[in-house]
């Protein structure tokens, strides 16, 4: 396939409600929408950057930088028969694994729908449904978030994952264990801990948990290897682990037993789907975390979630779980058992619509090959 013509969208799509973590307080998600046209083929991909650099170091604004000044000038006008071509072309960009990532799912969309097969299946998936959950950020208090989650659970949703901060946990798992003592339930610190907090962790160590989040640095590997041998409850790395080789570092030094798989976070789907196997050759069970996408990025998302070393649901909820109306059709839905169903259609399997599209439209700017 030959690459004629590439377009980058900065889009700002409101959400339903406001979602707080310990980072900050969002009413809104900004990511960039990525393009790819050739030989009659167009292919969509979704970096799920952020306005403000506290879940990473990379922006809406770097990253449309970096994709605008080396990623689409390395790659326009040229003919990609594999994304692993692209990939090549890209090995001298350091990082800005948010904005690779955004082009090379444009690239995996495009290449499967040349051959006719869906994503799923080009990645390698081997289910038709993947098991999900819902992320619940923090409320005004334990009353408040005893009854948010009433809510998910009478939708349908059987795994529910809360986030915590220092003086906003404990007490939280607490009302929610009287309250639901029996559901899937697990926390989330975004890094906001540290190793003297341990306290704060053993006390919730009996209460059942799937796993604890990424309770220390969003950069360190070593403390929580100090952390999990305190604990019975498994931890689970996300903000940390931005390749293989932290992954691979990660499980070879016990800080964790269960590894988030974020594409965008890691550099994109070729990635995950490395991280994926590396943890399975371990016996490491992966689940797939979320980052607010539309319908573009949660299609690539429920397409990697479809492989086999994904055996605990996913931070992928429906679409109506964050917008009251996505840019794609048909919408992401929840079934009655908990899972979404994986798009069977070449690529990633939606349509994007290109009024809804527009109309979340910040900035765009198109690129042609001579």
């Amino acid at each position: 396939m030959r690459i004629e013509r590439i377009e980058i969208r900065h889009t700002r799509m409101e959400l339903v409600a406001s979602f707080e973590t310990s980072m900050g307080v969002e009413t809104h998600e900004e990511h960039i929408i990525v393009r790819v046209d050739g030989e009659g083929l167009t292919g969509w991909g979704e970096s799920a950057v952020s306005a403000t650099p506290y879940y990473s170091s990379e922006t809406v604004g770097t990253a449309w930088h970096v994709l605008r000044e080396f990623l689409i000038p390395a790659v326009l006008g040229r003919r990609v028969s594999a994304v692993g071509d692209a990939l090549a072309s890209w090995a001298k960009v350091r990082g800005h694994r948010m904005a690779k990532a955004g082009l090379e799912a444009a690239l995996w969309d495009a290449l499967a729908k040349a051959k006719g097969v869906s994503l799923s299946k080009m990645l390698g998936g081997t289910r038709d449904r993947v098991a999900v959950g819902v992320s619940v950020g923090l409320q005004k208090s334990p009353e408040a978030l005893v009854h948010k989650v009433g809510t998910y659970l009478a939708e349908g949703y059987r795994r529910i994952k809360i986030k915590i901060a220092p003086g906003r946990d404990v007490e939280l798992v607490k009302a929610l264990r009287r309250a639901y003592p029996n559901i899937l339930l697990q926390v989330d610190a975004n890094s906001a801990y540290a190793l003297n907090d341990i306290g704060v962790f053993r006390a919730m160590d009996d209460a059942g948990l799937l796993l604890i989040e990424q309770p220390l640095g969003y950069e360190d590997i070593y403390d929580h290897s100090k952390l999990q041998r305190e604990l019975k409850t498994a931890l689970c790395l996300d903000e940390s682990i931005h390749s293989l080789a932290d992954a691979r570092a990660a499980l070879e030094l016990r800080s964790c037993r269960i590894i988030n798989v974020k594409p965008g976070r890691v550099g994109g789907l070729s990635e995950s789907a490395a991280i994926h196997d590396y943890c399975a050759s371990m016996s490491a069970p992966v689940w797939h975390g979320g980052m607010l996408e539309s319908g573009i990025g949660r299609a690539a998302n429920v397409a990697l979630a479809s492989l086999s070393n994904f055996t605990l649901p996913g931070d992928i909820s429906a679409s109506k779980r964050y917008y009251k109306q996505d840019i794609v059709e048909p919408e992401f839905v929840l079934n009655p058992d908990s899972t979404l169903t994986v798009p069977a259609g070449p690529g990633i399997g939606v349509a994007v619509l290109p009024d809804r599209l527009a109309a979340v439209t910040v900035r765009r700017e198109e690129f042609e090959s001579v």
